[in-house]
């Protein structure tokens, strides 16, 4: 007897349904293009080196808004001492208008006690005798010129009084704007370094290992240039040094009895570790290396942390030099010399915003605060390139 039971067709089950071959191909194939497709968003992610040059420029740009920001921070606090000090100028003038005003009322209740009002012949037939008469005339005459003098003391006052407080007003305007840009610089360092700190945590361990490695192999060839510019400023030294020794011999065999050697002055003009301003180089310096270690931290000024113009600023007060706050500031408060020409002390500013500076200590080396999350160190100064240097300056 034939079974009436329908044969078992081929195929696989899948979740517990039985799938046809060419179903099972279908959902091959789809599962391989669902894998693409998640593989899709790594294919799109910025390479190591793309990444390494959107965070230093980050850095970068964080470095011009906190320069922003110093001098936004500056401004508004010249500017708030300049709106106490016309608030104070705007009481002191106000109780002096009153004081005027006092003065005015006690000569109208002056004059009517004395009956200024009544006319000259009214008051002699008032008057008991003609010496009364004189007498009550003379303290008029007395009274109509000091009230002259005060009702002026008095206009000059209220006029003073009105232009202070206008004045005030307008410097409480600025002072307001002064905030706003405060604010916003803020925001915009605070936003950079955010995007930085964001890039480089979705970074894997290899991948920040090879970031390292890069970053490892741009110090190593900062410190070459380094040492290439020591071995060169080496050499101008020494062809300086048998320069004055040879014409220190010229004048001695002339008979002279000057010296070219002890001056301490270059035939540039520059000053030598000896003189005035390299002690005060040495003092900044000095300073700028008890600094190391502490971190970067932008705005800051010390003592626990700095961000790079304002340890150059306290650098160099130490020495008993005042430098403006910001990197914009203190490039033209001094002397620009050539690279070639740095000498210890000597800023050496960056890239064309001029948005950071460092401490110039001899031989390609400078100490610097150099970014967030950084802190205060020797570096070359070819740390991000020879062309990244924008001038070297050296203060007055």
């Amino acid at each position: 007897m034939a079974s009436h039971r329908k044969s078992r067709p081929t195929g696989t089950r899948v979740a517990g349904i039985r799938t046809p071959a060419l179903a099972t191909a279908a959902l091959t194939s789809v599962a391989l293009l669902s894998q693409t497709a998640n593989a899709t968003p790594s294919d799109d992610r910025p390479t190591l080196e793309e990444v390494e040059k959107k965070v230093d420029d980050l850095y970068r740009q964080a470095g011009s808004a906190t320069e922003k920001y110093n001098a936004a921070k500056e401004k508004t606090s010249k500017q708030r001492k300049k709106v106490d000090t016309l608030l104070d100028d705007v009481a002191q003038r106000t109780q002096k208008l009153n004081d005027a005003r006092e003065e005015l009322g006690s000569f109208a209740s002056a004059q009517y006690r004395t009956g200024a009002s009544v006319p000259e012949t009214a008051t002699l037939l008032l008057a008991d005798s003609p010496q009364d008469y004189f007498d009550q005339n003379q303290l008029m005459n007395r009274l109509t010129g000091r009230q002259k003098t005060a009702v002026d003391d008095y206009v000059t006052q209220q006029s003073d009084t009105m232009k202070k407080r206008r004045e005030a007003t307008e410097s409480l305007q600025t002072l307001t704007d002064s905030q706003k840009d405060l604010k916003t610089a803020k925001a915009t360092v605070q936003k950079k370094l955010a995007t930085a700190r964001e890039l480089l945590s979705e970074l894997t361990a290899e991948e920040k290992a090879r970031l390292a490695a890069i970053e490892k192999k741009k110090q190593q060839e900062a410190a070459r240039q380094a040492a290439e510019l020591a071995k060169q400023q080496a050499a101008q030294e020494e062809a300086e040094r048998k320069r004055r020794e040879e014409a220190a011999e010229q004048e001695s065999g002339s008979g002279s009895t000057g010296s070219s050697g002890g001056t301490g002055t270059s035939e540039s003009g520059s000053s030598t570790p000896g003189t005035s301003n390299g002690t005060k180089a040495e003092k900044a310096i000095a300073f700028a290396r008890a600094q190391i270690g502490k971190p970067y931290v932008w705005g800051a000024t010390g003592p626990g942390s700095y961000d790079c113009s304002g340890l150059t600023q306290a650098a160099w007060k130490a020495a008993g030099v005042t430098l403006p706050r910001v990197t914009y500031d203190q490039v033209n408060a001094g002397t620009t010399v050539s690279v070639s020409q740095a000498q210890p002390g000597d800023l050496v500013f960056f890239y064309d915003d001029i948005s950071h500076v460092g401490l110039y200590i001899g031989d390609g080396m400078m100490i610097h605060a150099p970014k967030p999350g950084a802190y205060v160190r020797e570096e070359s100064i070819f740390y991000d390139g020879e062309s990244s240097i924008y001038s070297v300056v050296r203060p007055a």
